[in-house]
Order: structure tokens, then sequence, then C-alpha cells
């Protein structure tokens, strides 16, 4: 990851701007995303994924940035990485208009700004019918619009540097991801498939030997270790699955999906389909279009899953 140094480390615990645009309502900003998604994949695309599949990212992959290197997280990341492949950005760096100003930058005439959201919540007063008040927490969404590096004028040298490739040994298994993985704990053996089962808690792999590249091996390993992350005794995500194909499956499978990519972003390798992506998306689409809501949620979903996952690694560490 490109960690230029040009600001003070404080500056990183700065907050945030003020956002530059008005509340918009929940169901707005829910509805405009997910149909956003929904037509990449009736399109038989996966905006997430658009950046591995760009030649102007020669196969790195970086989280979005903001201008203080500190990474998005969830559906702000699927956005903005969607948003790049298809204008083809090469510069992870994000940031609002003030931002730009506050650097002496200027966005250039005409450049129009993607949208990410903020989650916040407002305490709200209530009285109840003895005259007693009590107080709770409403969640709320904003959005507000920022510009990717490429837009803007004057910032300085490292904000445009292209990432430098980072490959996976096609043939070679990677020590650094073998030890990642390891230091979970999982219980991961050789098997004939791929796959996590809640009942045994175990992970099955093919061998690496299987599988076109290694890549493709860790970026399914990813996958089923996000999976392997719903147990009981770690996060305990029931999305209401109740057996093969059906609702809740469909649901724990696109989570299972982001957080192999956001793994990947972190770790540097390339994340690749499973040959059973035409059926997942299907499912997906099918999910989405029952509640609009989801991909909100899945993002949410596989984001605590990767945290925990590097929370792991400093207990193994420790």
């Amino acid at each position: 990851m490109i960690t230029p140094k040009r600001f003070d480390p404080s500056t990183r615990n700065r907050k945030e701007k003020t956002l530059t645009s008005q509340t918009t309502t929940q169901n707005d900003v829910y509805a405009r995303i997910t149909a956003k998604i929904m037509t990449d994949l009736e399109q038989g695309n996966l905006t997430w994924r658009k950046p591995w599949n760009s030649d102007h990212l020669a196969g790195q992959v970086l989280r979005p940035l903001r201008w203080n290197d500190v990474p998005y997280t969830g559906i702000n990341t699927l956005m903005l990485w969607g948003t790049a492949a298809e204008q083809g950005y090469t510069s992870p760096y994000w940031m609002t208009f003030k931002q730009a100003q506050d650097l002496k930058a200027n966005v250039r005439k005409g450049e129009k700004g993607t949208q990410v959201v903020y989650a916040d919540k407002m305490t709200k007063e209530e009285e109840d019918q003895n005259g007693e008040t009590s107080t709770r927490q409403i969640p709320f969404l904003k959005c507000y619009a920022v510009f990717n590096a490429q837009q803007i004028d004057g910032l300085s040298e490292a904000f445009y540097a292209k990432p430098k490739s980072s490959v996976v040994n096609p043939v070679a298994r990677n020590e650094t991801l073998d030890r990642f993985f390891a230091q979970t704990k999982a219980d991961i053996y050789t098997g004939t498939q791929a796959s996590y089962s809640i009942t045994t808690d175990r992970v099955q792999m093919p061998p690496i030997e299987s599988f076109e590249s290694a890549e493709s091996y860790y970026a399914v390993l990813a996958h089923e270790i996000t999976h392997w992350t719903r147990h009981p005794t770690r996060l305990n995500r029931d999305l209401g699955r109740k057996h093969y194909g059906d609702a809740g499956y469909a649901k724990e499978e696109l989570v299972a999906e982001l957080g192999a990519c956001f793994l990947a972003a972190d770790l540097g390798f390339e994340p690749m389909p499973e040959s059973k992506h035409a059926a997942y998306i299907q499912s997906w689409l099918q999910a989405l279009q029952d509640d609009k809501r989801f991909i909100f949620q899945a993002a949410s979903h596989a984001q605590r899953a990767v945290e925990y996952i590097h929370t792991l690694q400093g207990l193994a560490m420790s």
C-alpha cells in the first residue's frame, strides 16, 4: 500500500470535514446504490471485482484511501472500486472538494464526484404517557461526494503515483499468505472440495496443485475463511440460511465473496472467481431484489469478518 510521507502522523486522526450534502433518507440511499449494483450484476459484472479485471491496475489490489491514508470500508469500498474501474483511475486516493482545497489543490471544472455514505446515530428524547423522558439512538445515513486524485490538479506527486504490481508466484505457495491463514487457528484440511461446515467447524480445501494458480487457491481459501467467521463462537452470523440454495444461503455467499475481496485487497493478491459464480450471481440478484438494504448489510458483515480475522493475527503474534 502506498504510504506517502507528507503529513504529520497526527493528521490521520483529524476529523473529516463537514459533509457536503444534506441528509438523505436511508431508503433512497439503499435503493440507489442497490440499483447500481443490481444493474452491474444483470450485465454479468461484479462491481467489486472490476479493479482486478482492468489493465490499468496491472493486478495490484488496494483499498480506496482517504486523503490521510485511512482506508474506506464496507459499502464505500465497493462503490469506489467500481467507479475507479469504470473511469480508469489508477490512484487509490479520494477526497472531498473542501479537502482538496485544504491541500492547496483544485478539482477540475466539470469533474463529477462519486457519492459515498456516512453512517451515524442521533439522540432523540421522547416523553411517555406518564411524562417520563427517555432517549434513544436513531441511526441515519448521509451522502457526500468525493473525487479521485486524478480528477484534481495541484496535489503532491505521491497522490498520483501508480501502485507497484504485487503478484503471487503462480506455482509456488506463498509463505506470507500461508502464515496469515494459519494464524487464524482455523481447522483447515485437504479434501476434494472447497467448503466450510458449521457443524464440524472445519474448512475443507482441495490441494493447491489442483488450482490453476496460487492466486485462485488463496482467493478460495479467503472465501471459506470468511464463512468460518460465522460460527457461534466467533461472529455468530445468522442470515437465515436453512439449506443449500435458499435466500439465507445466497446472502451468506455474498458476504463470503465480499470478504474474500476485502482480504485480497489487504493482503495484496488478486481474488479469482469460483466456477459456480454464474449461479451465485443469480441468487445474489434475487436476494437484492427481495431486500434493497442487503448489499449494505453484506458489506458490513464482510468488513466485520475481515477485521476479526486481522485481530487473530495480533493475538497470534502477541
